[in-house]
């Protein structure tokens, strides 16, 4: 082989190799990074994936999503921690977080926490966030459909300062 031709060719088979490393590399960095999502039926009876049901593991990162179950909300009098259930449709799931929970946060409501698997039916969180209601519905009708009466912030704040 031509020795020009042979140089050309060592340096594009450099070029692949680092590029591929490089790649290879990013890909197990964000691997280690992903939290997958799970609900809490899926934290305990693990997740369905193709013909294999995966089950999370102890100390493993995850995202759960559930409802807050009314009741189960107990905070620390010294502190910010604060746990409660969440459930879907089947087992609960114990969650405790260290600060403070989003306005939107309350029993009954949607929420997604993000954290660690410390036990199979525990999870200590570092991130909380509330989910809102996706329903928009026009004031006129909440107000026809559910008895809700849609007050414009000027007309609260007037009648609250009558006193005053």
């Amino acid at each position: 082989m031509n020795p020009r031709r042979q140089k050309r060719l060592l340096v594009i088979s450099t070029i692949v190799l680092v590029i591929g490393a490089a790649i290879g590399l990013m890909l197990y960095a964000l691997s280690q990074n992903i939290d997958l999502f799970y609900t809490p039926s899926e934290v305990i009876d693990g997740k369905q994936i193709g013909q294999v049901k995966e089950i999370p593991q102890v100390g493993q990162r995850l995202r759960i999503g559930g409802m807050v179950v009314p009741g189960s909300v107990k905070r620390d009098n010294d502190s910010l921690a604060v746990s409660f259930d969440l459930v879907d449709t089947g087992p609960l799931v114990t969650v405790s977080y260290q600060g403070l929970l989003p306005d939107l946060f309350r029993e009954g409501q949607g929420i997604v926490a993000t954290g660690v698997l410390t036990a199979e039916n525990h999870i200590e969180a570092h991130e909380v966030l509330a989910k809102h209601d996706e329903e928009y519905m026009p004031p006129e009708l909440a107000e026809k459909m559910k008895g809700i009466k849609h007050v414009k912030p000027e007309q609260a704040y007037s009648t609250s300062k009558v006193g005053g």
